[in-house]
């Protein structure tokens, strides 16, 4: 199968303008004509929800640590019919962790290198001019197996301040593909774990359009789709994500979105079959499922809904005694005994777990995440070796329950966040994204 050409996205650092320019680009060409693939590399559930409702395909997530390269291989299989693919990176290119996971660092460059995606890197020039062009050189010299395909300026304050920017990045031999003026009404609003969510939005449509507009006055399209490389992934050897049931209850509402697209695929194509139901409509898992999966999402501000719920809890309840229940970050504390708000308001949650959780005084907790399973659960035997990540404000008051793994971070570190068991009941603080090879 030959796969379209493709682009990665990315910038020395975070809050450059990676994503004003991904949503741009994937909403112009799109309304030229062109068919966008879009991909995110790292663990997000937030920026591939923009992405898909920009270029009107779905959002891939692929991840360097998490990932085994057969995944990686058969996930980039998304863009079969795209004309083009487009990437964004996380953080900065070359930003990952120390110790390597199953194919590299986390790092966008590696995503970059392994599928032979050129890298349009946008640098904030506020504040600089003819010095940005030494920030290029350097990032384009970095790792030889990543290649710049050319630089978007970002911020730019005047024609007199891009002329000179320019001057300096001719002096170095890297393309100026665009430059962007500051234009505050594109930007995204923020919540406590980054954008919010795509459907949230309620000036979606208008935003993206002019995202669209912006970029296409400001960016050389012709230039940047030649600026493009064949992608180029590994020999496919997939390692699907095993469905945790054969018809499996999966709460989905906006208090319970973060579900990453390839293991709803990897679900789907073992034959599985997904019901979806909503807990903050009150409604209860398919009494015909198997097994119920509430995912993560942000069940904090929902708490008095979800406690008010008792359909849901009641059937949650039910269903635990003789099926498996699971839940990741938010799915695990709404299986939890409570849950107290930033006003510091308690809310009863289903009880399945003795889990209080509380998010009156916030403490961040961000990283990858390896998980030795010490107890089965849905989907994994005991013993089993999971990979994901870990992004959540809570903090614990209460885990009384048997710990589900022993869990530690990208450097091995221990991480006192272990999960819980008790009966059918089984949760995680980290989402996860595949089982370590």
């Amino acid at each position: 199968m030959m796969l379209p050409k493709g682009l990665l996205i990315s910038a020395p650092a975070s809050g450059t303008g990676k994503t004003t320019l991904m949503l741009g680009l994937c909403r112009a060409l799109t309304q030229a004509g062109v068919t966008v693939q879009p991909f995110k590399s790292g663990p997000d559930y937030i920026d591939p929800g923009f992405h898909s409702a920009a270029a009107g395909r779905v959002s891939v997530n692929l991840d360097s640590w998490a990932m085994p390269r057969g995944l990686l291989a058969d996930l980039v299989q998304a863009a079969d019919g795209a004309d083009l693919v487009l990437a964004e990176g996380s953080m900065g290119l070359f930003d990952g962790v120390a110790s390597p996971g199953e194919t590299g660092t986390g790092a966008s460059a590696d995503m970059a290198a392994l599928m032979g995606w050129p890298v349009v890197l946008v640098i904030d020039v506020s504040g600089q001019a003819q010095s940005a062009a030494a920030v290029a050189a350097g990032f384009a010299a970095m790792r030889p197996d990543v290649q710049l395909a050319g630089v978007v300026l970002n911020r730019v304050a005047s024609p007199r301040h891009e002329a000179l920017v320019r001057v300096g990045m001719q002096q170095v031999g890297i393309p100026v593909l665009g430059a962007l003026p500051r234009m505050k009404e594109i930007e995204m609003p923020e919540r406590h774990l980054g954008l919010v969510q795509a459907e949230e939005h309620s000036e979606l449509t208008r935003i993206l359009d002019a995202a669209a507009a912006f970029v296409a006055e400001h960016v050389d399209l012709n230039a940047l789709r030649a600026a493009a490389a064949q992608t180029t992934p590994p020999a496919i050897d997939p390692n699907p994500c095993p469905p945790p049931g054969q018809r499996i209850a999966l709460a989905r509402d906006a208090a319970f979105s973060f579900v990453y697209p390839h293991q709803l695929t990897a679900w789907r194509k073992a034959g599985a079959e997904i019901l979806p139901f909503s807990p903050l409509n009150d409604e209860a898992p398919d009494p015909s499922a198997d097994v119920a999966w509430l995912p993560g999402g942000y069940p904090e501000l929902h708490a008095g809904k979800i406690a008010a719920a008792t359909t849901f809890r009641n059937g949650l309840k039910s269903f635990a005694e003789t099926r498996p229940v699971h839940g990741e970050c938010g799915g695990y504390m709404a299986m939890g005994t409570a849950l107290i708000d930033k006003a510091g308001e308690r809310h009863e949650m289903a009880g399945l777990l003795g889990l209080v959780t509380s998010y009156e005084k916030r403490k961040m907790h961000l990283g990858y995440r390896l998980a030795d399973l010490t107890a089965p659960m849905p989907g994994y035997s005991a013993a089993a070796r999971l990979r994901g990540h870990e992004f959540h404000y809570s903090t614990i008051l209460d885990q009384p329950d048997a710990p589900l793994a022993r869990v530690t971070d990208a450097n091995g570190a221990d991480v006192p966040e272990t999960g819980s068991v008790r009966g059918n009941a089984t949760g995680t603080f980290f989402h996860l994204i595949s089982e370590a090879t």
